[in-house]
């Protein structure tokens, strides 16, 4: 997780990201009440026993979105970091080689730079732009500016996974700019806002889906687009337990029948409450995590 230093709303982000707002306060209040619940959720993941590596902005900070660290680059149990190809012209400063150094040293890993393809514009933003199913090696994604078919391809055959692309559409009809604003893959379930899936796709999707062997909840378009519900990420903690994460809202959206399902499936839940992050940043819980596997 990345600590902001100088969190506001992001102009050059907002032309492909329809879930941004613009503050209602200055960007030293937006600033600060974004700091707060930041920490706040750090904390939240540390009580249940979630390992946490906490890096901070650099304080002359010209990147509003870093508190989004996983469009950036993601790691892999077959031993690859890789950093992506980035849309926004200015959250490509968020690519830091102290942070990809820290991780390299520590775990191992094998350093894939994909940002050459930026030079052609062939975006490919890390897990907001593809869903991974590990146990079954499927890679989802929701084509859209942000994640272009070429080079999710490559990653695909990079890792050895099956891809299974699709379009998915805003409140507006636009193409939503992340995937994991609308799913969600669990250890044994899979959380999707299917009914914003264009309806040429939602039978390959739904077909692929069946074949996972994990337990479909359905997440209502209102729940997508107005509460953040898609957005989720589940993490094991020391214990090995599993920790599902999510905003306050996003919990609050759910159904008892559907939160009755989630219960089945994880052990604790994280509830991280930052409305300032959401309205301004448009990204919710999912979008500040970047995970670290071993």
């Amino acid at each position: 997780m990345v600590a902001p230093t100088r969190f506001g709303f992001n102009t050059e982000a907002f032309l492909t990201n329809s879930f941004q707002n613009q503050p209602k306060e200055n960007g030293l209040k937006t600033q600060a009440k974004a700091l707060a619940e930041f920490n706040g959720f750090v904390a939240k993941l540390r009580n249940v026993g979630v390992e946490v590596l906490v890096f901070e902005d650099l304080p002359n900070s010209t990147t509003p979105d870093s508190i989004f660290p996983n469009n950036w680059f993601s790691t892999h149990q077959s031993g690859e970091l890789i950093t992506y190809p980035m849309a926004v012209p200015n959250r490509r400063a968020e690519r830091r080689s102290d942070i990809i150094e820290s991780l390299v040293n520590q775990y191992g890993y094998s350093h894939i730079a994909l940002e050459k393809h930026e030079a052609d514009e062939g975006f490919l933003e890390g897990t907001g732009s593809m869903l991974f199913d590990h146990s079954n090696k499927v890679v989802y994604a929701a084509i859209s500016p942000r994640t272009i078919a070429q080079v999710l391809e490559e990653v695909a055959q990079l890792l050895e996974y099956e891809v299974v692309a699709f379009e998915s559409l805003g409140k507006s009809g636009e193409l939503i700019y992340h995937t994991n604003v609308m799913l969600c893959i669990g250890a044994s379930f899979i959380a999707i806002g299917m009914d914003t899936i264009a309806a040429k796709d939602q039978q390959k999707v739904k077909d692929q889906l069946e074949k996972s062997g994990k337990e479909i909840i359905f997440l209502s378009n209102e729940q997508i687009y107005e509460h953040f519900a898609g957005n989720m990420l589940q993490v094991l903690n020391s214990s090995g337990e599993k920790v599902l994460v999510l905003s306050e809202a996003a919990y609050q959206s759910l159904s008892s029948d559907q939160l009755k399902q989630f219960q089945k499936h994880t052990d604790h839940f994280v509830r991280a409450e930052i409305p300032t992050i959401e309205f301004v940043g448009g990204g919710s819980a999912r979008c500040m995590l970047a995970e670290v596997f071993i």
